[in-house]
């Protein structure tokens, strides 16, 4: 029989659950999940044919599975594994996240991101997890990093290891999406590091590093430079939502 204890708790926890009710974060219907079986089913597409290793969207009838420009420009990272496009509306939930400061959704990111992990039995999973690290100023003003917030659900959702500081930054750089596509490479050259700690734990590892968007895959390029020049055997981007190219 449950103690008077017990039942007070069961009691609080109904009362604080009626007076914030839970709702979809892109539709409003009410309900204790993030997101709606109806958006899910609506903006989360699990059939789309993707680069296996920059995630970019292919026409259904490709057969290659590599994209045009990661044949012609190999990324130094291996493949890239997505959860959604970055497209209306789900764009509007990674701003929530980022400018907004709604750290729940990170929990529903993780959940996604976990799922097409899942998804495909033929794609190992990594051995480490890391995050693409903020600026100190970036990480100042916003007070958080969104893809730690992530990786950590993700990591334990997946039973891998994560490590927030394996790679760092060396200097402040100028947000990417600000600037042409052309000066991004400039603006994040030379910018990451494997922490002093890390660069033993690299060494023939496969390393999974997470970011909320991918655009021109220019910064997981470098971090995925560094990492096979320190040694990694394999590297996985796990990103929220992918730019699709226009």
């Amino acid at each position: 029989m449950p103690s008077l204890s017990h039942l007070c708790l069961q009691h609080l926890r109904a009362g604080i659950s009626a007076l914030i009710p839970s709702s979809c974060a892109l539709c409003g219907q009410a309900g204790d999940v993030l997101l709606c079986v109806d958006c899910r089913q609506q903006f989360i597409k699990k059939d789309v044919a993707r680069c296996k290793q920059c995630a970019i969207p292919l026409a259904k009838h490709d057969d290659h599975l590599i994209c045009g420009e990661c044949l012609s420009s190999r990324p130094s990272f291996d493949c890239t594994v997505v959860a959604s496009d970055y497209s209306a509306p789900i764009d509007q939930l990674v701003l929530a996240l980022k400018f907004g400061h709604r750290l729940a959704l990170s929990t529903l990111f993780s959940e996604l991101l976990r799922d097409t992990a899942l998804r495909d039995s033929e794609r190992h999973l990594p051995e480490i997890l890391c995050a693409v690290p903020l600026g100190q100023q970036r990480l100042c003003d916003r007070g958080f990093n969104q893809s730690i917030e992530i990786a950590k659900l993700l990591a334990s959702h997946l039973g891998i290891r994560l490590d927030t500081e394996l790679i760092r930054r060396n200097r402040e750089t100028v947000q990417q999406s600000s600037l042409h596509p052309d000066d991004r490479q400039k603006n994040v050259r030379n910018a990451f590091a494997p922490s002093q700690h890390a660069i033993d734990l690299i060494k023939d590892k496969h390393i999974g590093v997470v970011d909320d968007v991918m655009t021109t895959g220019t910064t997981l390029h470098e971090i995925a430079t560094v990492l096979k020049r320190f040694g990694a055997a394999k590297v996985t981007n796990y990103v929220f939502a992918r730019t699709p190219r226009h």
